[in-house]
């Protein structure tokens, strides 16, 4: 049967400005990160996409190298273009990523200008698209000079590539340089993604978020959910299939006693609120103005749904986020510290 989207899809969403850009953005965005590689059925990852649009989520973000295996992230978001969205491909902004490792050799991470075409060019082969909408640089890389990186990005910009350039991960004094070289090349920086929620606040201690809205650069923070830390799942254990259970980014150390004794009070605060964990949890990612979307990933089509109603209350009294102060304590989760050249 012929895919046809909900109608009333642009009513169930809220769009924000993506830094001073022309650009708006869903407050919710769907990433590819896990649950579209070979380990996950197709019409699984069909549903999962199509129920996002239906819910006004028009931002779907892949990496080159989002499996597993590595790529196939990409080939399935590819053939959900073809089979459901084809006719929708103006009203969707899709994007990818390069920076770690994808191929033998040393031409297949980091960050030089050989690396970051080819892989935009393996990408939209991929996908089967002729441009994405957003390319990043996906870490900083420490042995290439910064003005080569973003050359490349400009280069994938002019040349039709991508219509818009993105770093990941960078700290706010990498952020600072890398968006002055691409500004003197034509090429603004419109967004950048970092890992961020309320057990991961690197971006407000190295003044990266601050940064980002004084530059007028937008944001994405993908992990808002902890990887799934801040929902319901592993409030009484580790489930069996869970992605701790999988070892696949999130390992069960990271589920101990004391985080879990503080995120069963965050879940008390969320209900208060009339929301579950991962609404409330996103909200407070969106709180302010200060990110313009956040990330979500899922595993099944009632998780796009239950995090795209965190829409329907974005607002926190001081009291509630002096409360979700109490007990919302970083955790040693930052997986993507060395690229941000932080402790943590």
């Amino acid at each position: 049967m012929t895919y046809v989207p909900a109608a009333d899809r642009y009513e169930k969403m809220v769009y924000r400005r993506c830094g001073k850009s022309g650009v708006k953005l869903p407050a919710v965005s769907l990433g590819l990160w896990h649950n579209f590689g070979h380990d996950t059925p197709h019409d699984t990852k069909v549903d999962i996409c199509r129920t996002a649009f239906d819910h006004g989520i028009t931002h779907f973000d892949l990496a080159n190298n989002y499996g597993p295996p590595a790529g196939a992230a990409e080939h399935a978001f590819g053939s959900i273009l073809a089979s459901d969205f084809k006719n929708h491909r103006d009203e969707l902004m899709i994007s990818s990523k390069a920076g770690y490792e994808m191929w033998d050799g040393p031409y297949g991470e980091w960050g030089s200008r050989k690396y970051l075409v080819s892989s935009c060019d393996q990408s939209l082969k991929r996908m089967g698209l002729d441009y994405v909408d957003i390319f990043y640089s996906h870490r900083f890389d420490p042995d290439t000079p910064l003005e080569e990186t973003m050359g490349a990005l400009d280069y994938i910009v002019r040349s039709g590539r991508a219509l818009y350039a993105g770093i990941s991960s960078y700290n706010a004094e990498r952020t600072r340089e890398a968006v002055a070289i691409l500004k003197d090349l034509g090429t603004p920086c419109l967004i950048h993604q970092p890992s961020y929620n309320m057990l991961n606040r690197w971006v407000e201690r190295d003044g990266l978020k601050d940064t980002l809205n004084e530059l007028g650069v937008g944001s994405i923070a993908f992990t808002p959910l902890a990887q799934g830390m801040l929902t319901k799942k592993y409030l009484g254990g580790i489930p069996e299939g869970s992605r701790a259970s999988q070892g696949k980014s999130l390992f069960p150390s990271m589920i101990s006693d004391h985080a879990i004794k503080n995120i069963k009070k965050l879940n008390e605060i969320a209900e208060s609120r009339g929301q579950t964990l991962a609404q409330m949890a996103i909200a407070w990612v969106l709180r302010g103005g200060g990110i313009t979307t956040a990330l979500i990933g899922a595993s099944k089509p009632s998780q796009v749904i239950d995090c795209a109603g965190a829409v329907g209350n974005l607002a926190f009294t001081s009291d509630e986020l002096a409360l979700i102060d109490t007990y919302a304590n970083e955790e040693e989760i930052n997986l993507w510290a060395t690229s941000s050249e932080t402790t943590n």
